[in-house]
This record gives C-alpha cells, structure tokens and sequence, in this order.
C-alpha cells in the first residue's frame, strides 16, 4: 500500500532534487519564452531561499522520495498598492507520475498558511499565458487572472 503524501519545508539535504526540478520546470517553460537563454541557466538560488526567514520552501514527499515543490517568498509591493508586502509564489513543479493528485493544492495551503504567518494578505504568481494546464491549476485554488504582461520585440 502506498503511503500518503506528505508536505514538508525543504532541507538543504533536498537541494540535489530540487536543482533537478528546477531544470525540468526550465525545460517545460521553454516552449511558452523564447527569451529563456540557452543552458546553462537557472531561475532561482534554491539553497538560499531555504535558509532564509522571508521565504518558506516547501517539498512534498511519497514513500521518502520528493515529488512535489513550490515556495513563497516575500516581495515589496508597488508603493501605490493597498499593501506594502505579498507572498509571491514559485518553484511549482510536480513530477509527472504525481500530477492530478491535489499536490499543487496542498502546497498552496501551506504556503497560504505561512504568508499568513507573516502578516501577508496578498498572494501573487506569475504563468505563461499559454500554459492552460498550469493556469486551470491556479484557478482551481482560488488564484484569479489579475494581469497580462506583454512584450514587443
């Protein structure tokens, strides 16, 4: 019988997995940005994120392996916002042999649960418009389409 998932903050003994989900998640976002520069490349300073306060990296795990990851971290809103600080959310991946199976869900109530923590009322995230998989996801945990950025080149 397999053992529930289970979510966790990251350690630092996760980074080799999480560096590789980080490639995987580079690779998935490529055909949505043509601007992504050419391996090798990378989006964030994972290890970093896991020993900082302002941020919160959490993995989720299935019979002692990681399957599932996302982070928050804490941004200074624009100073003509309602707020002065916000979650902003992350670093969502999921290995695909996991997908459909509520993790994205659990990691945002947690995440949810730490920016509450810290006095964050406001959660943000950034998705490649095309990515419909990603964005039904979001919207499936009560995250709405605020904005589109766009670019001229």
């Amino acid at each position: 019988m397999a053992q529930e998932y289970k979510v966790r903050d990251a350690q630092m003994e996760d980074l080799p997995i999480l560096l590789n989900f980080e490639q995987e998640l580079i690779k998935a976002e490529r055909p949505f940005d043509v601007t992504i520069r050419e391996d090798p490349v990378s989006y964030y300073d994972i290890g970093k994120m896991i020993l900082d306060e302002d941020a919160c990296v959490l993995v989720v795990e299935q019979n002692g392996q990681i399957v599932s990851s996302g982070y928050a971290i804490t941004k200074k809103a624009r100073h003509y916002l309602d707020h002065e600080h916000y979650a902003y959310l992350g670093f969502m991946y999921t290995d695909p042999g996991h997908r459909g199976k509520g993790l994205n869900a659990q990691i945002v109530d947690r995440l949810k649960k730490w920016a509450d923590s810290k006095g964050l009322s406001e959660m943000r995230l950034t998705v490649y418009e095309d990515n419909t998989p990603a964005i039904r996801a979001y919207e499936k945990v009560g995250f709405k389409k605020h904005i589109i950025e766009m670019r001229l080149t």
